[in-house]
Protein backbone atom coordinates (compact mmCIF):
# COMPACT_ATOMS: atom_id res chain seq x y z
CA UNK A 1 0.00 0.00 0.00
CA UNK A 2 1.80 3.21 -0.81
CA UNK A 3 2.02 5.77 2.15
CA UNK A 4 2.05 9.27 1.45
CA UNK A 5 4.97 10.86 3.34
CA UNK A 6 4.60 14.31 5.05
CA UNK A 7 6.30 17.08 3.79
CA UNK A 8 8.68 19.33 5.08
CA UNK A 9 9.68 23.16 4.02
CA UNK A 10 13.47 23.34 4.60
CA UNK A 11 14.72 26.79 4.50
CA UNK A 12 18.33 26.68 2.40
CA UNK A 13 20.40 29.15 0.49
CA UNK A 14 18.62 30.50 -2.19
CA UNK A 15 14.85 29.60 -1.16
CA UNK A 16 13.31 26.30 0.26
CA UNK A 17 14.01 22.43 -0.21
CA UNK A 18 11.24 20.47 -0.08
CA UNK A 19 11.96 17.46 1.74
CA UNK A 20 9.43 14.51 2.86
CA UNK A 21 9.38 12.23 6.41
CA UNK A 22 7.86 8.94 6.27
CA UNK A 23 8.11 8.85 10.84
CA UNK A 24 9.23 6.30 13.03
CA UNK A 25 10.14 5.48 16.60
CA UNK A 26 13.78 5.44 15.84
CA UNK A 27 16.61 7.88 14.80
CA UNK A 28 16.41 10.29 11.62
CA UNK A 29 17.56 8.77 8.33
CA UNK A 30 18.31 10.88 5.75
CA UNK A 31 18.44 9.67 1.91
CA UNK A 32 19.37 11.58 -1.07
CA UNK A 33 17.86 10.23 -4.69
CA UNK A 34 19.33 9.75 -8.20
CA UNK A 35 20.32 12.32 -10.35
CA UNK A 36 17.22 12.80 -12.55
CA UNK A 37 15.16 10.80 -9.39
CA UNK A 38 12.79 12.19 -6.58
CA UNK A 39 12.59 11.64 -3.03
CA UNK A 40 9.80 8.80 -3.92
CA UNK A 41 12.38 6.78 -5.32
CA UNK A 42 12.55 5.76 -1.52
CA UNK A 43 8.90 5.04 -0.87
CA UNK A 44 9.69 1.01 -1.21
CA UNK A 45 12.45 1.37 1.52
CA UNK A 46 9.88 2.84 3.74
CA UNK A 47 7.54 0.50 3.98
CA UNK A 48 9.81 -2.06 4.53
CA UNK A 49 11.65 -0.44 7.50
CA UNK A 50 7.96 -0.27 8.59
CA UNK A 51 8.01 2.63 10.85
CA UNK A 52 11.03 1.16 12.63
CA UNK A 53 12.81 4.30 11.86
CA UNK A 54 12.17 7.91 10.41
CA UNK A 55 13.11 8.33 6.91
CA UNK A 56 13.61 11.43 5.46
CA UNK A 57 14.26 12.14 1.67
CA UNK A 58 14.50 15.53 0.09
CA UNK A 59 13.58 16.56 -3.40
CA UNK A 60 17.45 17.69 -4.29
CA UNK A 61 17.96 21.24 -5.54
CA UNK A 62 17.15 21.13 -9.22
CA UNK A 63 14.46 18.38 -8.71
CA UNK A 64 10.94 17.90 -8.00
CA UNK A 65 9.42 20.67 -5.68
CA UNK A 66 12.87 21.79 -5.29
CA UNK A 67 12.80 22.49 -9.07
CA UNK A 68 12.93 26.15 -8.77
CA UNK A 69 15.97 26.57 -6.55
CA UNK A 70 18.79 28.25 -7.78
CA UNK A 71 22.32 27.06 -8.44
CA UNK A 72 24.84 26.11 -8.11
CA UNK A 73 23.84 22.72 -8.44
CA UNK A 74 26.90 20.61 -7.52
CA UNK A 75 27.95 18.01 -5.29
CA UNK A 76 29.36 20.53 -2.05
CA UNK A 77 25.75 22.53 -2.54
CA UNK A 78 23.56 19.24 -2.19
CA UNK A 79 25.44 18.27 0.83
CA UNK A 80 24.83 21.54 2.21
CA UNK A 81 21.50 20.89 2.10
CA UNK A 82 21.19 17.68 3.74
CA UNK A 83 23.06 19.14 6.88
CA UNK A 84 20.42 22.27 6.35
CA UNK A 85 17.54 19.24 6.38
CA UNK A 86 18.83 17.95 9.91
CA UNK A 87 19.28 21.75 10.92
CA UNK A 88 15.60 21.95 10.83
CA UNK A 89 14.57 18.29 12.37
CA UNK A 90 17.14 19.36 15.24
CA UNK A 91 19.58 16.35 14.80
CA UNK A 92 22.93 16.69 15.38
CA UNK A 93 24.15 13.41 13.65
CA UNK A 94 22.63 10.67 11.41
CA UNK A 95 22.88 8.20 8.63
CA UNK A 96 22.71 9.14 5.14
CA UNK A 97 21.87 6.61 2.50
CA UNK A 98 22.30 7.77 -1.34
CA UNK A 99 21.24 6.12 -4.30
CA UNK A 100 23.25 6.62 -8.02
CA UNK A 101 24.15 10.15 -7.79
CA UNK A 102 22.56 9.95 -4.13
CA UNK A 103 25.67 8.40 -3.27
CA UNK A 104 27.80 10.79 -3.86
CA UNK A 105 25.80 13.61 -2.11
CA UNK A 106 26.10 10.86 0.71
CA UNK A 107 30.04 10.97 0.39
CA UNK A 108 30.64 14.87 -0.12
CA UNK A 109 28.09 15.56 3.02
CA UNK A 110 30.55 12.58 5.06
CA UNK A 111 33.48 15.04 3.91
CA UNK A 112 32.09 18.38 4.51
CA UNK A 113 30.17 17.81 7.55
CA UNK A 114 32.69 14.91 8.91
CA UNK A 115 30.91 14.84 12.63
CA UNK A 116 27.47 14.95 11.39
CA UNK A 117 27.72 11.75 9.46
CA UNK A 118 27.24 8.84 11.70
CA UNK A 119 27.32 6.01 8.66
CA UNK A 120 26.57 5.55 4.61
CA UNK A 121 24.34 3.48 3.27
CA UNK A 122 25.65 3.63 -0.61
CA UNK A 123 23.00 1.81 -3.20
CA UNK A 124 24.88 1.83 -6.49
CA UNK A 125 26.29 4.68 -6.06
CA UNK A 126 29.46 6.81 -4.36
CA UNK A 127 32.31 4.84 -5.96
CA UNK A 128 33.87 6.79 -9.26
CA UNK A 129 32.08 5.49 -12.05
CA UNK A 130 34.04 4.24 -14.84
CA UNK A 131 34.52 6.12 -18.12
CA UNK A 132 37.05 5.50 -20.91
CA UNK A 133 39.43 7.85 -21.46
CA UNK A 134 38.32 10.39 -24.36
CA UNK A 135 34.60 9.76 -24.48
CA UNK A 136 32.78 13.15 -24.47
CA UNK A 137 30.87 13.76 -20.65
CA UNK A 138 27.75 14.86 -22.01
CA UNK A 139 27.81 12.64 -25.18
CA UNK A 140 28.20 9.56 -22.12
CA UNK A 141 26.00 10.98 -19.67
CA UNK A 142 23.18 10.66 -22.52
CA UNK A 143 24.01 7.65 -23.19
CA UNK A 144 24.62 5.86 -19.64
CA UNK A 145 20.92 7.14 -18.67
CA UNK A 146 19.22 6.72 -21.78
CA UNK A 147 15.80 7.73 -21.39
CA UNK A 148 16.03 8.99 -18.09
CA UNK A 149 17.70 11.83 -19.96
CA UNK A 150 15.87 12.00 -23.43
CA UNK A 151 12.76 12.89 -21.42
CA UNK A 152 14.21 16.04 -20.35
CA UNK A 153 13.41 16.99 -23.66
CA UNK A 154 10.33 15.70 -23.93
CA UNK A 155 6.50 16.90 -23.23
CA UNK A 156 3.74 14.38 -22.53
CA UNK A 157 0.10 14.91 -23.32
CA UNK A 158 -0.99 13.61 -19.99
CA UNK A 159 -0.27 11.41 -16.75
CA UNK A 160 -0.92 8.14 -18.71
CA UNK A 161 1.18 8.88 -21.28
CA UNK A 162 3.77 9.50 -19.03
CA UNK A 163 3.02 6.21 -16.91
CA UNK A 164 3.45 4.39 -20.20
CA UNK A 165 6.75 6.09 -21.23
CA UNK A 166 7.96 4.76 -18.06
CA UNK A 167 6.93 1.11 -18.35
CA UNK A 168 8.08 0.57 -21.44
CA UNK A 169 12.06 1.27 -19.78
CA UNK A 170 13.69 -1.90 -19.32
CA UNK A 171 14.33 -1.38 -16.19
CA UNK A 172 10.52 -1.34 -14.32
CA UNK A 173 9.77 -4.98 -16.11
CA UNK A 174 8.09 -6.62 -13.34
CA UNK A 175 8.47 -4.19 -10.31
CA UNK A 176 5.23 -1.27 -11.31
CA UNK A 177 3.38 -1.26 -8.11
CA UNK A 178 1.45 1.75 -6.81
CA UNK A 179 4.64 3.20 -5.05
CA UNK A 180 7.15 3.24 -8.65
CA UNK A 181 3.95 4.87 -9.94
CA UNK A 182 3.74 7.56 -7.46
CA UNK A 183 7.84 8.01 -7.63
CA UNK A 184 7.02 8.50 -11.79
CA UNK A 185 3.98 10.54 -11.36
CA UNK A 186 5.78 12.69 -8.54
CA UNK A 187 8.54 14.10 -11.13
CA UNK A 188 5.49 14.92 -13.57
CA UNK A 189 4.71 18.54 -13.76
CA UNK A 190 2.39 21.64 -15.79
CA UNK A 191 -0.70 21.00 -17.23
CA UNK A 192 -2.14 18.67 -19.88
CA UNK A 193 -1.13 18.29 -22.92
CA UNK A 194 2.37 19.63 -22.17
CA UNK A 195 3.69 18.23 -19.08
CA UNK A 196 7.10 17.53 -18.58
CA UNK A 197 9.77 15.85 -15.91
CA UNK A 198 10.22 18.46 -12.95
CA UNK A 199 14.14 17.74 -13.56
CA UNK A 200 15.73 21.12 -14.04
CA UNK A 201 18.54 20.16 -17.32
CA UNK A 202 21.09 21.90 -16.37
CA UNK A 203 21.41 20.73 -12.71
CA UNK A 204 21.26 17.54 -14.01
CA UNK A 205 24.38 18.33 -16.52
CA UNK A 206 25.83 19.93 -14.10
CA UNK A 207 26.14 16.95 -11.55
CA UNK A 208 26.79 14.17 -14.73
CA UNK A 209 29.70 15.91 -15.04
CA UNK A 210 30.71 16.12 -11.78
CA UNK A 211 30.05 12.13 -11.53
CA UNK A 212 32.16 11.49 -14.86
CA UNK A 213 34.91 13.79 -14.61
CA UNK A 214 34.66 15.80 -11.44
CA UNK A 215 37.81 14.20 -9.43
CA UNK A 216 37.38 15.54 -6.02
CA UNK A 217 33.36 14.52 -6.27
CA UNK A 218 34.75 10.70 -7.25
CA UNK A 219 37.54 10.55 -4.85
CA UNK A 220 35.36 11.85 -2.09
CA UNK A 221 34.76 8.25 -0.78
CA UNK A 222 38.84 8.10 0.22
CA UNK A 223 38.17 10.71 2.57
CA UNK A 224 35.18 9.31 4.26
CA UNK A 225 35.88 8.55 7.98
CA UNK A 226 32.63 6.86 9.50
CA UNK A 227 31.45 3.27 8.59
CA UNK A 228 30.26 2.97 5.35
CA UNK A 229 28.37 -0.17 3.20
CA UNK A 230 27.49 -0.22 -0.28
CA UNK A 231 25.12 -2.49 -2.21
CA UNK A 232 25.65 -2.99 -5.57
CA UNK A 233 22.92 -4.25 -8.62
CA UNK A 234 24.31 -6.67 -11.32
CA UNK A 235 22.64 -5.05 -13.77
CA UNK A 236 22.79 -1.61 -15.57
CA UNK A 237 20.42 1.21 -15.56
CA UNK A 238 18.84 -0.24 -19.02
CA UNK A 239 18.76 -3.81 -17.28
CA UNK A 240 21.48 -4.35 -18.91
CA UNK A 241 24.32 -7.46 -17.96
CA UNK A 242 26.95 -5.48 -15.96
CA UNK A 243 26.16 -3.11 -13.96
CA UNK A 244 27.49 0.17 -12.71
CA UNK A 245 30.07 -1.71 -10.56
CA UNK A 246 31.28 -5.22 -10.34
CA UNK A 247 33.66 -6.84 -7.27
CA UNK A 248 36.70 -5.95 -8.70
CA UNK A 249 36.44 -2.36 -9.01
CA UNK A 250 34.63 -2.62 -5.38
CA UNK A 251 37.79 -4.24 -3.71
CA UNK A 252 38.30 -3.26 -0.09
CA UNK A 253 34.99 -2.11 0.28
CA UNK A 254 32.61 -3.42 2.88
CA UNK A 255 30.51 -4.00 -0.42
CA UNK A 256 27.38 -6.65 -0.72
CA UNK A 257 25.50 -7.37 -4.00
CA UNK A 258 21.94 -7.59 -4.27
CA UNK A 259 21.19 -10.59 -6.67
CA UNK A 260 18.63 -10.20 -9.48
CA UNK A 261 18.50 -6.08 -9.21
CA UNK A 262 19.18 -3.76 -11.99
CA UNK A 263 20.11 -0.10 -10.53
CA UNK A 264 16.39 1.05 -10.48
CA UNK A 265 15.20 -2.70 -9.21
CA UNK A 266 17.87 -2.54 -6.74
CA UNK A 267 15.97 0.79 -4.74
CA UNK A 268 12.26 0.20 -6.36
CA UNK A 269 12.09 -3.39 -6.34
CA UNK A 270 10.56 -5.38 -3.15
CA UNK A 271 13.44 -7.45 -2.79
CA UNK A 272 15.97 -4.86 -3.34
CA UNK A 273 14.27 -2.62 -0.77
CA UNK A 274 14.26 -4.96 1.62
CA UNK A 275 18.10 -5.59 1.43
CA UNK A 276 18.70 -2.02 1.44
CA UNK A 277 16.35 -1.00 4.71
CA UNK A 278 18.12 -3.82 6.63
CA UNK A 279 21.18 -2.25 5.97
CA UNK A 280 20.33 1.00 7.18
CA UNK A 281 19.33 -0.46 9.97
CA UNK A 282 22.37 -2.53 10.98
CA UNK A 283 24.30 1.00 10.25
CA UNK A 284 21.63 2.40 13.17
Amino acid sequence: MTVDPERLDVPVDGGTLAAYRWPGDGPVVVAAHGITSNHRSWGVVAAALAGELTLVAPDLRGRGRSNALPEPYGMDRHADDVAAVLDHLGTDAAVVAGHSMGGFVATAFAERHRARAHALVLVDGGPPLAIPPGVDVDDALAATLGPAMQRLDMTFADRGEYRAFWQQHPSFAGIWTQEVDAHVQHDLVGEPPEMRSACVKAAVQVNGRELLAGEQVRSAIDRVECPMTLLWAPRGMLDDPGGLYDEQRLHGLDAEQVPDTNHYSILLGEPGAKRVAAAIRRAV
